[in-house]
């Protein structure tokens, strides 16, 4: 999963021994699996655990690892190197944008993959995109279009014979697909 290196375990060990009430650290991804996927390294103070959250515990602090960033934190490597400025800490985590997703990945996973390798390229060519939003009980994708594709007139058409078309045949489970975007700003708008 992560690795976190000796250099780094002593420096997060250093800037913990100076906070007060901070139980360790707790990693995470922001918007894991897509191409804005942000690694983050907080304090983890009381209330910030999850009972789902894994633990990874080292010599000196314990560290709490978001269940729904695990699969994105494989082969993930945090570091720490002096300089002259002081020194940098590093996260690499080369799965965070595009996670490895087979038939049992989160629906969620699937959809961003189906979305960002496949319906984005083509959406690209007139300087639209799309990106979820969420998964409803109801399976439904919420999505959201931005670039050339908020406020085109072809809209719908791509909804529908495009997007919706492309994720329920490779995504069956889903019943649907529904558009969150204000499309009365047509500033961007390919058409």
């Amino acid at each position: 999963m992560i690795t976190i290196t000796e250099s780094a375990q002593d420096y997060l060990a250093e800037l913990l021994a100076k906070q007060e009430n901070v139980l360790g650290v707790r990693v995470f991804i922001n918007q894991p699996g897509t191409p804005r996927a942000e690694t983050c390294i907080a304090y983890c103070r009381e209330g910030d655990t999850k009972e789902a959250d894994e633990t990874l515990e080292l010599a000196k602090f314990t560290v709490w690892i978001d269940q729904r960033s695990v699969p994105f934190l494989e082969d993930a490597l945090v570091d720490y190197s002096k300089d002259r400025m002081g020194g940098q800490l590093t996260i690499k985590a080369p799965n965070a944008k595009m996670p490895r997703v087979d038939e049992n990945s989160p629906l969620e996973d699937r959809v961003n993959y189906v979305l960002y390798n496949e319906v984005n390229p083509a959406l690209a060519a007139h300087g639209g995109e799309v990106s979820l939003v969420e998964i409803t009980e109801d399976l439904f994708a919420v999505l959201r279009f931005g670039g050339g594709c908020q406020g085109c007139a072809a809209v719908d058409q791509t909804l529908k014979g495009g997007v919706e078309k492309t994720l329920l045949e490779q995504l069956p489970q889903l019943a649907g697909v529904r558009d969150l975007t204000d499309h009365s700003d047509t500033s961007q708008a390919y058409y």
